[in-house]
């Protein structure tokens, strides 16, 4: 039996849970999240709690169960919590700037690169060297965090870059000169 497929989903208070058939529809303050899930994965709400279970021990059924509860459960923490990813812009003449909903970044290129953010994701920017990505998906907010890292990667020789704010770059040696 999946050790996290089997394991509960507590619903917390304000947050509506609507299921009809496959379709899995959850709802709080922060938003609305809607889901379908493999029909040969049974859901049943009991007691303000999640409980996801399989038909058979295919292998195809048992990687579903885990991942469904996964997937239930991170939509229940969005419309409650919401999600939160942040990055931090490392190099001279690096940053970033928030004007009319939009990101504008200088990444040491010859022309600035404009963000707008999908529907469903906010930016916050502190000190020009931080970037805030927040939501009520998991997967929109860690796709958005990853497409911006792309546009810089931190380098391995001095660190410039966009990284994740508790990601380790190993830096490696340079040239070393004549002797």
């Amino acid at each position: 039996m999946s050790r996290i497929g089997k394991m509960p989903i507590t619903i917390p208070k304000g947050v509506k849970v609507e299921l009809n058939n496959n379709n899995i529809k959850v709802s709080g303050e922060r938003g609305t999240l809607e889901r379908n899930i493999h029909p040969d994965i049974q859901v049943k709400i009991r007691e303000d709690k999640f409980y996801v279970s399989r038909s058979s021990d295919s292998r195809l059924h048992r990687s579903l169960h885990g991942l469904s509860r996964a997937l239930i459960n991170n939509m229940v923490k969005g419309v409650s919590l919401g999600f939160e990813k942040i990055l931090e812009i490392q190099g001279v003449g690096y940053r970033a700037v928030l004007e009319d909903g939009k990101m504008t970044l200088q990444l040491g290129y010859s022309h600035p690169i404009s963000i707008k953010p999908p529907e469903g994701i906010e930016f916050e920017v502190e000190k020009q060297k931080k970037i805030k990505i927040k939501g009520i998906s998991k997967q929109l907010v860690g796709e958005t965090a990853a497409k911006i890292r792309l546009l810089r990667k931190p380098e391995p020789y001095k660190g410039k870059g966009i990284r994740y704010i508790d990601e380790v770059v190993r830096k490696k040696v340079g040239k070393t000169g004549a002797k």
